[in-house]
């Protein structure tokens, strides 16, 4: 059993209020909270955040640590088209 006298005034309907606008209800020991951003507005939630690479931060660390790109993993398959296309006699041995 609680104390009495001790706790503060607990409001089970709050008022939450964006941009003067009541957004939703909950339990508070404030009546009312005024708050900046909330699931409805934040970017996150509605599906408009954009996530920006500015610095080339994957780049930088391909380069940094010497990984391979693309390109080299371009090329073996080119070469095996090369291959192919060289010897002829290849696919008739196979089927036989």
């Amino acid at each position: 059993m609680p104390k009495a006298d001790i706790h503060p005034t607990w409001y089970p309907d709050a008022k939450v209020i964006c941009n003067g606008e009541v957004v939703m209800t909950t339990g508070s020991t404030s009546p009312e909270l005024n708050v900046d951003v909330w699931s409805g507005n934040h970017p996150f939630y509605t599906g408009t955040q954009k996530i920006l690479d500015t610095e080339g931060r994957v780049d930088r660390f391909m380069r940094k640590y010497g990984m391979a790109t693309a390109e080299p993993a371009a090329e073996p398959k080119k070469a095996d088209a090369d291959e192919a296309a060289a010897s002829p006699e290849a696919p008739a041995e196979a089927s036989a």
